[in-house]
């Protein structure tokens, strides 16, 4: 089945303090049609050298992020992200805690230690404030480390099932993130431009209406169609998005908030009553799909998704995505996926789902027009 990206609407200020965003403007579309051969990724079984698979804290009303008192406390959520966590834990944490920070002084408490805690706690100690992670599990242990890494907000909400005040929220988080990544390139946090190539409908007049999701973020963007291109498909999307590889990004940020004086406590929380002993009067609630259960959100579910991990391809230097499923590379394996199970709570692999997913990835780069 095509892969559907829902619709993004362009970036607009946030009724929240210190939460304004500024107009982006409009991506300009490439001067260069791009290369028509590209070396194909070497799918042979042998190759795969590990398998993973990782719960999405899928929300179909959208993240949440708002403030509520707790006893003594200000408690303020950012969670629920779907597929999205890589791609807003900067945006949302920023809204988050300049929604916390006024009025509350002294240090504060972060729940949770995948992207979205990182990222809030990062913030939180840039406004000087003192910050402990309490997690039940620490990198290389959280969701986020499952994370293709790509920059794109995939699998985020049902357009049918939000508000325009969330949809703004979702504008401002989306355009800081965009912006902070950009600042974060290179090396030290593993995170690199690369283009991307998205399978589109066969037919123009039926698909090229709708923009993508994330059509505004999409850089040097140009439709290519046959013989422009070395795929198995009738027509593609080519841009430059951002790439982030996972493991690599939790344990930079986990250094930064070290050096910056954070600790890091492991510690579960059962109801939000153990949240009451904690000495922080202000507390960020970044507990992912865990939010379900420790606050009664019912709204929340896992969407199980499965990756095959082949040996690193150097010559491979730019992702695809369409029917076939996605493949991204990255400097620790060639990361190919492309499955979204809902209500699925186990964490492990299933082999059956791996085979269909590295089969379609074997189908598609054998039938490559050219190789270089």
């Amino acid at each position: 089945m095509y892969i559907a990206r829902r619709p993004l609407i362009a970036s607009a200020a946030l009724a929240l303090p210190g939460c304004a965003a500024n107009p982006r403007p409009a991506t300009l579309a490439s001067t260069t049609r791009g290369p028509k051969c590209l070396p194909a990724v070497n799918v042979a079984p042998g190759r795969v050298i590990r398998t993973v698979a990782g719960l999405r804290p899928y929300r179909a009303q959208g993240f949440v992020v708002r403030a509520e008192p707790l006893g003594d406390k200000c408690l303020v959520h950012n969670y629920g992200h779907g597929g999205a966590g890589i791609t807003l834990g900067w945006g949302t944490s920023r809204l988050a805690v300049d929604l916390g920070l006024p009025g509350h002084g002294g240090p504060a408490a972060v729940l949770g230690c995948g992207i979205v805690g990182l990222t809030t706690a990062r913030l939180l100690q840039e406004a000087g404030r003192q910050v402990t992670l309490y997690a039940a599990q620490l990198p290389p242990h959280t969701t986020s480390n499952v994370a293709g890494g790509q920059w794109h907000p995939a699998s985020l909400y049902d357009p049918d099932q939000v508000t325009p005040e969330w949809i703004a929220q979702f504008k401002a988080a989306m355009d800081y993130s965009w912006r902070r990544f950009q600042i974060m390139v290179g090396a030290e946090y593993g995170i690199r431009w690369v283009p991307t190539y998205l399978q589109m409908p066969d037919d123009p007049a039926g698909g090229d209406a709708e923009p993508d999701l994330s059509s505004a973020y999409e850089t040097d963007r140009v439709i290519l169609g046959p013989g422009e291109h070395p795929f198995p498909v009738r027509r593609v999307r080519r841009f430059s998005t951002m790439y982030a590889e996972s493991g690599h990004l939790l344990r930079q940020l986990m250094r930064d908030v070290q050096i910056a004086g954070g600790r890091f406590v492991v510690r579960d929380f059962a109801t939000p009553a153990d949240i009451l002993a904690l000495p922080e009067t202000l507390v960020f609630n970044c507990t992912g799909l865990g939010a379900g259960k420790l606050f009664g959100d019912t709204g929340i579910e896992p969407v199980r998704g499965q990756l095959a991990v082949l040996l690193p391809q150097a010559e491979v230097q730019y992702a695809v995505a369409g029917q076939m499923g996605y493949m991204f590379p990255r400097d620790d394996g060639i990361v190919c996926g492309g499955t979204f199970e809902h209500g699925e709570w186990d964490p492990t692999p299933q082999p059956e789902r791996i085979a269909k997913i590295l089969e379609k990835q074997r189908a598609f780069f054998s039938g490559f027009r050219c190789t270089a």
